[in-house]
């Protein structure tokens, strides 16, 4: 029953996230409400994190499941594809890196702003 009602509080952000998703005209997935509105709800201690830690461990543990069907039904499609599977990955690597280099800049140049321009 802990399980059932811990999951519930998860459903109910979630629902939320849902509606201001309806009630905000932005293109902002309804996902990403809910995950803001969870993390604000958490750092506030409005839910505090042991009246979802049962649920959210079970929920993480069994979310790699949920990547078979993908997998499954890229390795169907291999061969109808051929050579734009290579440029997918190969775009997919580089966007990571551009990625990534553009995120450690951007903290960097936030952490020396943060300091006053100073290095160190």
């Amino acid at each position: 029953m802990e399980y059932v009602f811990q999951f519930s509080i998860i459903l109910l952000v979630t629902f939320v996230g849902e509606i201001l998703h309806a009630l905000i005209p932005l293109p902002i997935p309804a996902g990403i409400y809910g995950l803001v509105l969870m993390f604000v709800c958490l750092k506030t201690g409005m839910i505090p994190l042991e009246k979802i830690r049962k649920s959210a461990n079970f929920l993480l543990d069994a979310m790699p499941v949920m990547f078979i069907g993908p997998c499954v039904g890229f390795m169907a499609i291999y061969r109808e594809q051929g050579i734009a599977i290579l440029y997918i990955a190969l775009i997919s690597i580089l966007t990571t890196v551009v990625v990534m280099a553009i995120t450690g800049r951007t903290a960097q140049f936030v952490i020396r702003h943060g300091r006053g321009g100073k290095n160190g």
